[in-house]
C-alpha cells in the first residue's frame, strides 16, 4: 500500500487531515519549519504548494503567499528539496501542488522523476483538463507518482466516472466553483459530489476549496475521507507576518499553525 493509501487507512474511521502550505513562504527555511510543525501537529498528508506567478485556481490569500515566496527567491526545484527533507523525517503522505505550465516547462519526465527521487507520493495539477492529461498521467505512472484528479460540482456523473477510472491516490472534490478561499458555508451539493465520486472509485475522496475552520471541517469529515485546508492556514501565517517580526515572529508562526492544525485534527476525529 502506498503512503497516501496508508494515511487514509490509518485514520481509524475518521477523516484524514490534509493541510496546504506554499513552499518558500515567507522564506524557504521558515516554510520548512512550518511544514514540520503541521506534520507534528496532526496532519496525515501535506500538500506542498509550488508557487507560480499565475495561479489560476487560487484566491487572494494563496496568491499573496505565492508572491511572498517568489519575491523571497523561490525556484521550483526547491519544492523537491523540501519534500526530500520532510521525507527524511516522516512516513506521512507528501503531495506536490503545481500548475501545468511550470510542469511542462520543467518537462513531465524530469518533473515526476525528481518528485519520485524526493520522496513525494502524489501530484495535483488543478488546471490540467482530464481530456489532455494522458501524457502527463503516463509520465507520473512511470515514475510511481499518483496523479490526483479534481472533480467539481458542475461535473456530470459520466464525467466523474471517467475521471475516477484513471484516478490515483485519492479523488479531490472541489467544494465550490471559483478559486480557493475560505467560505462561510459549504454547498449542500458537496456531499452528493463525494457520494458520486465514491460510487465510481474505490479510492478515498477528500474535499477542499473553502474549509475555513474546525466546524466546517467536522461537517465535511462526517461524509468525506479527507479534509483539505489551505487558505485558512495561510491567512494565519499572513496575520503573524503582519503583527510581529524577528525571533518573536518565528515562534508565533509555529504556534499559529500548530494550534490550528490541532484544532482541525480534533474536529475531524
Amino acid at each position: 500500500m502506498s503512503r497516501i493509501g496508508r494515511a487514509f487507512a490509518q485514520s481509524g474511521g475518521r477523516a484524514a487531515l490534509i493541510p496546504f502550505l506554499n513552499a518558500g513562504d515567507p522564506t524557504f527555511d521558515l516554510s520548512v519549519r512550518l511544514f514540520e510543525t503541521v506534520l507534528a501537529s496532526g496532519a496525515d498528508i501535506v500538500e506542498i504548494g509550488m508557487p507560480y506567478s499565475d495561479p489560476l485556481a487560487d484566491g487572494p490569500v494563496i496568491q499573496a503567499s505565492a508572491l511572498r515566496s517568489l519575491t523571497a527567491g523561490f525556484a521550483l526545484p526547491q519544492a523537491f528539496e523540501l519534500a526530500a527533507h520532510l521525507r527524511s523525517q516522516t512516513d506521512k503522505g507528501l503531495v506536490l501542488f503545481t500548475y501545468v505550465n511550470p510542469l511542462l516547462q520543467y518537462t513531465a519526465a524530469r518533473f515526476f522523476a525528481d518528485a519520485a527521487e524526493s520522496g513525494a507520493d502524489g501530484v495535483i495539477v488543478p488546471d490540467l483538463p482530464y481530456e489532455e492529461s494522458a501524457e502527463i498521467r503516463a509520465a507520473a505512472d512511470q515514475a510511481g507518482i499518483d496523479l490526483i484528479p479534481l472533480v467539481a460540482p458542475t461535473s456530470s456523473e459520466a464525467r466523474i466516472a471517467e475521471i475516477a477510472s484513471a484516478a490515483r491516490g485519492f479523488i479531490y472534490c472541489v467544494s465550490s466553483l471559483g478559486v480557493t478561499g475560505e467560505r462561510a458555508k459549504m454547498s449542500d451539493r458537496v456531499q452528493s459530489l463525494v457520494e458520486t465520486a465514491r460510487s465510481n472509485s474505490n479510492l478515498p475522496v477528500a474535499v477542499g476549496f473553502g474549509v475555513s475552520g474546525p466546524q466546517p471541517a467536522s461537517a465535511v469529515a462526517s461524509y468525506a475521507d479527507g479534509v483539505i485546508v489551505g487558505s485558512a492556514f495561510i491567512r494565519r501565517i499572513e496575520q503573524v507576518l503582519h503583527d510581529s517580526d524577528g525571533t518573536e515572529q518565528v515562534a508565533a508562526l509555529e504556534i499559529a499553525v500548530a494550534d490550528f492544525a490541532r484544532a482541525l485534527k480534533a474536529a475531524v476525529q
